[in-house]
């Protein structure tokens, strides 16, 4: 998988929530002032270039819709966080987020039953 720029990022969103869609129903979405229709075009056909979306064809337009799922996205994106700036740890990553406050204990309590969650549906 390969990594998205902000505006194909932006479009991947729109695309995942509408599921699919025109050129015009993704611009539709984008707050004003709104990035305009060829920009639209170019950026969505750059992230079927690069295996992130497909299209059905009707006569000149196709109806767009995502091949990668988010969840599978995130993951990605996430990894890429945790390896590219907490040398792989997500131990690092926590502390570096409750360090800076943006992270209170409630939070922290959150994500630990969380993980014991997911440890006991594993075993």
């Amino acid at each position: 998988m390969r990594d998205l720029t902000k505006a194909e990022e932006q479009v991947m969103q729109i695309l995942w929530k509408l599921k699919k869609g025109f050129v015009k129903d993704v611009l539709a979405e984008f707050e004003d002032p709104k990035p305009a229709y060829n920009t639209i075009s170019t950026i969505i056909r750059i992230l079927e270039s690069k295996g992130f979306i497909g299209y059905e064809a009707f006569g000149k337009t196709h109806c767009y819709f995502p091949l990668i799922s988010k969840e599978d996205y995130s993951k990605y994106a996430a990894n890429n966080l945790i390896n590219g700036y907490f040398g792989g740890s997500f131990q690092k990553m926590l502390s570096f987020f409750a360090k800076e406050h943006t992270m209170n204990v409630t939070e922290l309590n959150e994500i630990l039953a969380e993980i014991k969650k997911n440890e006991n549906e594993n075993n």
